[in-house]
């Protein structure tokens, strides 16, 4: 199973067939995630997330939430025709005294997807009002 996520345009490769989990040695950006069916939720077991000063539970900016100890188990539930309910429970036991769960709902959508995207430094939305500004300085300066 692929799950295409929109951080970063990453392709998460969820194997579903009962291999075991890479070997600790190997860290992935985004894990080592391995998904299994629980009646009709869908739950991934991610570990071995890529650890450094720099990356968090696969996120750069996040510098401290977590270690090499991090897993996190995602289920993610049909809960009627128009609702996917989705759960994640973060462990680190280095980092934290005990695991936490957040858990969002989420709804079909119709008509068309947008992509986000990053601006780097937002420069085009600053060129964008400033323009504008000085389109307003001009035209109240007319007689």
């Amino acid at each position: 199973m692929t799950i295409l996520v929109e951080m970063n345009h990453d392709a998460r490769v969820i194997p579903l067939d009962s291999r075991p989990h890479l070997s600790s040695r190997v860290q992935q950006w985004i894990g080592d995630s391995r998904g299994r069916f629980e009646g009709n939720t869908l739950v991934v077991e991610t570990r071995h997330l890529k650890f450094n000063e720099k990356s968090r539970f696969g996120v750069g900016y996040l510098n401290g939430l977590s270690d090499e100890n991090l897993r996190v188990v995602e289920r993610l539930t049909r809960t009627d025709a128009n609702t996917l309910t989705y759960q994640a429970t973060i462990e680190d036991p280095t980092v934290f005294v005990k695991p936490w769960t957040v858990e969002i709902s989420m709804d079909r959508t119709e008509g068309p997807l947008y992509e986000v995207a990053c601006h780097e430094g937002n420069y085009g939305m600053s060129n964008i009002l400033s323009g504008q500004r000085a389109e307003e300085r001009a035209v109240s300066k007319v007689p």
